[in-house]
This record gives structure tokens, C-alpha cells and sequence, in this order.
């Protein structure tokens, strides 16, 4: 099986990098890989970063075409392709919920499933020339990766309704006007840029970051008190030994 994607590790980041030639298209085989790494880093608590990027012009130019193809040729194919889809909806919950920051670096287009992938992600940096859209609506179909439910979430239901149902494809730097990303920077400055915004975050602890991520995600969560999580996640870290021993530091230096 071809490599799809690799995994560098640089201090306590992770840099995972598709390499599916031509475009990072989404196939069976790319996905797997996604979630295995997924397991890895989540798993290790010395990761406190996952950094998403591309070695291709595009980053990820969404679902692979020729699975959809072989999807459209047989009666029973619909089916298949909802269970394609239901998959990358599993996995892009799994890395909005994963217990460290993710970073998706967006170097080239971010179209359909790639900017689904890149919107479950903690945040995101694109070039200002990379193009960033949701053009389902023109072939007749939904971005039902978690496209719809997470960009409504991000910029509004009117940004949302523009996007997806004129099916518009935007610029990285009209992208950060809009809120998609956090951050646009031109192309050439892109790669060392992320780098450095990863490793700022890894400077963080892994507990404070997943305990905020959390608190985060209530905010909007059907059903779950933020300000209670926020008391649970703040007891839980007046406990651990990185916040105790940052905390007296703190204290000491003031103290001075």
C-alpha cells in the first residue's frame, strides 16, 4: 500500500503530512491511515499537537473520484458511498474531539471533504492563495462530512448559506475575512510560519489543552453546562502535577 501519509514528530508536535499524489483524495486506504494516526497521538501524551498538512499543490481536494465513480455504477452503490461519508463524519468528530490542538496547514485547495477535514480542526492557516470551498450543491449533493453543520457553526448561517448553496470558492485571504481560518499568509511564508504557531501551542500542557478544548466545545453542545465543565476541568487541573509545578513557578516569580 502506498504511503499516503507521514508522521515526523518534532518536540511535542506531530506533523502528519498527506502525500497522496495528485490532490490528497479521500479514499478507503488515506482515511484508515488518518484514524491510525489519529490513535497514535492521541495515545501519547507527549504529543500535545497534531499539525495536518499537505507535500501536494492541493491540500486535500475532497472524496477520491474514482470511489465515487465505482459508487455512481451500481445499484447498490448510494449505499456505499453514504457509508463512505458516514466514515469521514467518524473520524473529523474524532480529531474535533481529540484530547490535544490540531492544526490544519492549508497550502493549496481545501475543496469538499479536504476543507471538512481542515474545519475539524482547532485551527486553521491557509495561503492567501489557496482555494477554499464547499461546491457540492453543483453536482447535485451535500457536504455531509459535518460541512454544513460545522462552517454554520464557525461563520453564521448567512456566510454558511452563501458558501454551500452557491457552492462559492474563495481565496485563503477572503477565507480569513469570512472566518473559515483563523489565519492567512502567503504561500512561501506558510510552511515555517505553521511550524512556529504549532510549537506555541505545544508549550502548553497536554491537560490544559484538551481540559479547554472541552470547555470550548460546551459552549455550543446540546445539553452540556460550560459552566459547570469549566469548575469540573479546573478541579481536575488544580490536581495535576504540570499545572502545580507552573503555578508555584508563577507564584515564586511574583513573590520576588
Amino acid at each position: 500500500m502506498e504511503q499516503m501519509l507521514s508522521v515526523e514528530r518534532i518536540g511535542r508536535v506531530a506533523v502528519a503530512t498527506l502525500s497522496r499524489p495528485p490532490v490528497n483524495a479521500l479514499n478507503d486506504e488515506l482515511l484508515a491511515r488518518l484514524d491510525s494516526v489519529l490513535n497514535e497521538v492521541a495515545a501519547d501524551e507527549e504529543v500535545s499537537v497534531l499539525h495536518i498538512r499537505s507535500d501536494q499543490k492541493a491540500f486535500c481536494a475532497g472524496a477520491d473520484l474514482a470511489l465515487m465513480r465505482s459508487c455512481f455504477a451500481t445499484p447498490e452503490g448510494p449505499d456505499v458511498m453514504v457509508e463512505v461519508v458516514r466514515r469521514m463524519q467518524r473520524l473529523f468528530e474524532r480529531i474535533e474531539a481529540a484530547p490535544l490542538v490540531t492544526v490544519a496547514e492549508i497550502g493549496g485547495a481545501a475543496l469538499g471533504g479536504g476543507l471538512e477535514l481542515a474545519l475539524a480542526c482547532d485551527v486553521r492557516v491557509a495561503a492567501v492563495e489557496a482555494k477554499l470551498g464547499l461546491p457540492e450543491v453543483g453536482l447535485g449533493l451535500v457536504p455531509g462530512a459535518g460541512g454544513t453543520q460545522r462552517l454554520t457553526r464557525l461563520c453564521g448561517r448567512g456566510i454558511a448559506s452563501r458558501l454551500i448553496l452557491g457552492g462559492e470558492v474563495v481565496d485563503g485571504a477572503l477565507a480569513e475575512r469570512l472566518g473559515i481560518v483563523q489565519w492567512a499568509q502567503p504561500r512561501e511564508q506558510l510552511a515555517e510560519w505553521t511550524r512556529e504557531l504549532a510549537a506555541h501551542f505545544a508549550n502548553a500542557p497536554r491537560a490544559a489543552l484538551a481540559a479547554n478544548k472541552r470547555c470550548i466545545a460546551a459552549a455550543d453542545g446540546p445539553g452540556r453546562d460550560g459552566y459547570a465543565e469549566e469548575l469540573a476541568g479546573s478541579r481536575r487541573l488544580y490536581d495535576h502535577p504540570e499545572t502545580r509545578r507552573r503555578v508555584s513557578e508563577f507564584l515564586s516569580r511574583k513573590g520576588t
